[in-house]
């Protein structure tokens, strides 16, 4: 169809899916979650292991229900989640025979076989994050990350092909004891370790052997399935060699990834919708970050932004999922998804009663606010008449299509006009 650009829902390329979904959920839970201060904490205080391990000693989620969470993600719209099944301190939520530093032996609990059986249950895709750094292992060499680094454990022997053995035989764990894994969301390559230090071709290698059918990120330092822009917000689809690539906004709910109990500097929920249109509008997909907090359960805050979210995409959705970008040119104040012949004009600001649309004059053949399906009327124009009468200021150029909407602005985070096409022949 004119304009179209996106993948339908049964499309049979491995990151149809993705695409389709285009809202994901991402958690972030850990040891650092009862420090309440970042993820990064043991880092930026360059806390010892021993300090560090008050917080395994007191480890108890008991609040942590992943069936709960599973139910929170689907009403929010989204249509997959990930977990943190290692974060750079090493602690494993799941049950790992290389290990004694995980979830189940500090209380029984395998935090991942929970969270990949709720997603499941309710439909929805799964993925796992894995970190790439390991500040309690071993054979970790101390860089300009590790909490140790200027200490005395500089001087301590370390082999690195002996952590990469410990990494490919947890990537072996993950990938064959928990069923289909979607996604796998490694994290992350930086100066001081490049692709080398994690032996990413053989990892990405084995990963593919296990489940060829997952998608992989790319900050092994290698090209993955899809790219990741953190904490950044791109504004047109982006391309590696000229050629489109799928990729996926990583953003938190307030700056930070782990449970950050004085943080509240939190991103109000209209804005995270229109971060989520924005996204697909340039052909790529938004995951959303929460931190429970140390007992494992969301914060109100958490709850209610989600909440307010899920509200808007219950009305929404088809706007979003399974749309991508279009090559219309959207009005100034205004942002285009599509999908097949259904045009989504989003209105982050509302216009005074008339809204003109270049180049869709005899390409529409309905409009309606998507939130109650209230239709809305237009004409087009023909480039020479003045709009009511001679106060009015010139017409617009031959091809628009001029809307007129309702002075009072739709009582929802964003507003959405549909447009059905003229199907072409």
């Amino acid at each position: 169809m004119s304009g179209a650009a996106t993948d339908s829902a049964d499309t049979t390329d491995s990151t149809g899916w993705f695409e389709a979904a285009r809202f994901g959920l991402f958690v972030h839970f850990g040891l650092y979650s009862l420090a309440a201060r970042h993820e990064w904490v043991r880092s930026r205080e360059a806390m010892s292991q021993q300090e560090y391990d008050r917080y395994l000693h007191r480890f108890d989620p008991d609040l942590f229900d992943a069936r709960q969470l599973a139910c929170t993600t689907r009403e929010s719209g989204m249509r997959y989640a990930v977990l943190t099944a290692k974060h750079h301190d090493g602690f494993c939520l799941f049950d790992s025979a290389l290990t004694d530093y995980t979830s189940v032996r500090a209380t029984g609990r395998d935090l991942v076989r929970e969270f990949v059986d709720a997603m499941r249950a309710e439909g929805l895709r799964v993925g796992l994050y894995y970190s790439l750094l390991d500040w309690q292992h071993p054979d970790f060499t101390l860089d300009e990350h590790h909490p140790l680094r200027g200490t005395e454990a500089q001087r301590k022997t370390r082999d690195m092909e002996r952590y990469r053995a410990y990494m490919e035989g947890q990537i072996r764990e993950l990938l064959t004891e928990y069923g289909r894994i979607d996604t796998l969301f490694f994290d992350f390559t930086y100066p001081e370790k490049g692709p080398e230090a994690w032996g990413a071709e053989r990892l990405l290698a084995v990963v593919k052997e296990l489940q060829p059918d997952i998608l992989v990120n790319d900050r092994l330092g290698i090209p993955g399935d899809y790219v990741t822009p953190e904490q950044y917000q791109p504004d047109r689809p982006l391309e590696r060699g000229g050629e489109r690539v799928v990729w996926e906004a990583c953003h938190t709910l307030n700056g930070s990834w782990g449970y950050d109990r004085d943080n509240h500097d939190y991103k109000d929920p209209a804005l995270l919708v229109r971060m989520l249109v924005q996204s697909v509008a340039c052909g790529g997909n938004l995951i959303l970050n929460v931190g429970p907090n140390g007992r494992g359960a969301l914060d109100p805050t958490a709850h209610s932004t989600l909440r307010a979210i899920g509200e808007w995409t219950d009305l929404h959705a088809r706007s979003v999922r399974d749309a991508g970008p279009s090559t219309f040119e959207p009005p100034s104040q205004g942002l285009y998804t599509q999908s097949g012949n259904r045009l989504y004009l989003h209105l982050p600001a509302w216009p005074l009663t008339h809204l003109h649309l270049p180049g869709l004059a005899g390409r529409v053949h309905y409009a309606q606010l998507l939130h109650d399906g209230s239709e809305i009327r237009f004409h087009e124009a023909d480039g020479a008449r003045h709009e009511h009468n001679n106060l009015a200021p010139p017409s617009q150029p031959a091809g628009t299509l001029t809307l007129t909407l309702p002075i009072a602005r739709p009582d929802v985070l964003l507003p959405v006009i549909e447009l059905e096409l003229v199907e072409e022949e």
